[in-house]
């Protein structure tokens, strides 16, 4: 045993804390949106730039600790935070979660810093168990005073792990400043099943133009419409305002598989004021946006190489019914060093829980043998068949 541990064969089986037998995998991954109404207004001159801080609350001591923050947003008391919280969903658990809204008035990180405006707390399997997903809570911890509320929506997240990056410009959009034109943005949401919109996505600002260019950006596709490509996607226009009272120019609806097509006359969108369309009789549009371009990008896993069906240089899934190597590499059936580390981790994790709780001995030899084997052939043998080998092991475990 010493002899092992001065070749570092314990300490590798560790790397990480890799334990693929210990492992607790979650229930699912669920999406929180962050909105919130009435909030209590703690600038002078300006109104609130709100900032929402998540707390989750540890299983043993109970100890609350930061999670994460949205992004800030200027002179509003009614923001719709674009940035999300991704959380494991335990089902049989009771998740505590505590939101916290602040008023940032300066840089600083230190949250004593902003004035405090409000918190709410529920748990995880509220938001989740409520209809549609969406739960409103008033805001307390101020007393005397009416914090406003709070909107918390929760959606499981696909396993799609597609991003894209896309374009857009504009045309003839209308002029909405007095003495200039306009400082147009554009806000992305994806439709529920209850008729509500969720933000995912805002551009950047194009100052004094009626015919601006965003910059492309990338989004993931399960940010976009959680993987579902008919699901309504819906595009407003606004002219930016330095107060936050931010004017609307229109707005259009289209899909990811609309705009999947890429650039075409299927992805010139007419944009639409609907008040503008009720008053006026020959109103046609308040100009157009094109979708300029539309790239798709394959998040690529530690898994999906280990499992052998992805080359280290390629960037999306390889579509063959067998491991595909290396371009460039002909080396038979030989793995990569990094397949051999995982192979040695995920066999001496099974041989020492096996010993150590003292089931079948007789396996844990089995095991240790099996693996020594591999360590020796494992450049001369296929992956499918060390796949096999390792699903085997796990369902005597």
């Amino acid at each position: 045993m010493n002899s092992m541990s001065s070749c570092g064969f314990l300490n590798m089986a560790t790397i990480g804390e890799f334990d693929p037998l210990n492992a607790t995998i979650p229930a699912t991954k669920v999406e929180i949106t962050v909105s919130c109404r009435n909030l209590l207004d703690r600038d002078t001159f300006s109104k609130s730039d709100p900032i929402c801080v998540l707390y989750t609350q540890g299983i043993g001591n109970k100890e609350w600790r930061e999670f994460g923050r949205t992004e800030v947003i200027d002179n509003t008391l009614n923001p719709d935070f674009v940035r999300k919280f991704i959380l494991d969903y335990f089902f049989e658990e009771r998740q505590n979660l505590k939101f916290d809204l602040y008023d940032v008035d300066s840089k600083s990180s230190n949250l004593s810093k902003h004035d405090f405006l409000g918190q709410a707390c529920c748990t995880l399997g509220e938001v989740v168990g409520s209809l549609g997903g969406r739960m409103e809570k008033d805001l307390g911890g101020i007393p005397g005073k009416k914090c406003g509320t709070i909107i918390v929506k929760a959606e499981e997240l696909s396993n799609c792990r597609e991003s894209v990056m896309m374009q857009f410009c504009g045309n003839k959009l209308d002029k909405k400043d007095f003495f200039g034109k306009s400082d147009p943005f554009l806000v992305f949401y994806r439709s529920n099943e209850d008729g509500t919109f969720t933000i995912c996505h805002k551009t950047e600002v194009v100052k004094n133009t009626l015919n601006p260019v965003w910059q492309a950006f990338k989004i993931p596709v399960r940010a976009l419409c959680n993987g579902d490509y008919d699901r309504t996607i819906k595009v407003e226009v606004y002219d930016w305002d330095r107060d936050g009272s931010h004017d609307f120019i229109g707005e259009f609806s289209t899909s990811y598989r609309e705009l999947s097509r890429g650039q075409s006359q299927f992805n010139v969108y007419e944009v639409i004021n609907p008040k503008k369309k009720g008053k006026k009789k020959k109103y046609l549009n308040s100009g157009t946006v094109t979708l300029l371009s539309f790239l798709v990008d394959t998040e690529v896993t530690f898994l999906d190489y280990i499992k052998g069906g992805l080359s280290p240089r390629d960037r999306s899934p390889v579509k063959t019914s067998s491991p595909r190597r290396p371009s460039g590499q002909d080396h038979g059936n030989q793995m990569s060093p990094l397949h051999n580390l995982t192979l040695l981790q995920l066999g001496l994790n099974c041989w020492f829980r096996l010993a150590r709780e003292e089931l079948a001995p007789r396996l844990s030899l089995v095991s240790a043998k099996v693996f020594s084997g591999l360590l020796i052939w494992g450049h001369f043998i296929s992956s499918d068949i060390v796949d096999l080998i390792a699903q085997i092991l796990f369902k005597l475990n």
